[in-house]
């Protein structure tokens, strides 16, 4: 059975993922955290939307963090709406302005600016969302029985 009690996740970066979940919920979004669309991708958050868009949502918990990161414009490719989370103390102007903007903590999160839309193409789209299915089945069953999982990669 798995447990309705809250986790409040302990990173920071974690923490934005949770407030950034919320949010997409409340917008009937299905969520995947610590996704990865192809090896050696690893999104923070994929949302599939109910018309079969994709969004990613990349969260940045420091300027160290985004300073770092140099596999970003990878997942770029694999959305229809690529997004930054911060926090309210995130400097805001080192993040580029082309793409989505969500303010977000471990309790929820609100858009600030959405990105234009760049459709992927219908195979890809395909791929991903079957990715998506798989790994969302995959955890699931893991949670209901862990057992019957333990060792495994997902």
């Amino acid at each position: 059975m798995i447990s309705n009690m809250p986790h409040i996740p302990g990173t920071a970066g974690q923490k934005l993922a949770r407030g950034v979940g919320r949010l997409l919920r409340m917008m009937d979004h299905a969520i995947l955290t610590e996704f990865t669309p192809i090896r050696g991708l690893r999104v923070d958050v994929i949302s599939l939307a109910p018309g079969g868009d994709i969004w990613i949502v990349e969260c940045k918990s420091s300027r160290t963090d985004f300073s770092c990161d140099r596999k970003w414009h990878g997942y770029l490719e694999w959305c229809d709406r690529y997004f930054w989370a911060v926090d309210s103390a995130f400097p805001q102007e080192l993040l580029p302005v082309e793409h989505g903007l969500i303010l977000a903590d471990a309790h929820g999160a609100e858009i600030l600016r959405m990105p234009p839309e760049t459709r992927l193409a219908g195979a890809r789209r395909s791929r991903i969302t079957r990715s998506f299915a798989r790994a969302a089945a995959i955890r699931l069953q893991a949670g209901l029985d862990p057992q019957a999982f333990s060792g495994a990669v997902f």
